[in-house]
């Protein structure tokens, strides 16, 4: 279905309900939009930290620590 099929489908359904029920509708469009951008934000920051060179620097890091130096091992 296509989002201008979708839109008169929910808009006529909306006009056909009392003014109380129209407005949860609003705010629960309101609440799926704010969670689908703040996702999209999340997105992308994670795409832009991923694609960083902000801590390449520790890729030339010699290790400081081997597994001997543990003083406690699990198997």
């Amino acid at each position: 279905m296509k989002i201008q099929a979708i839109i008169e489908r929910t808009v006529e359904a909306i006009n056909q309900l009392p003014q109380d029920k129209a407005e949860e509708i609003s705010d629960f469009v309101d609440f799926v939009r704010k969670r689908y951008e703040e996702n999209r934000l999340t997105e992308e920051i994670e795409k832009m930290v991923a694609e960083s060179a902000s801590f390449e620097f520790l890729n030339d890091e010699e290790e400081l620590y081997a597994v001997t130096d543990l003083k406690v091992v699990d198997n």
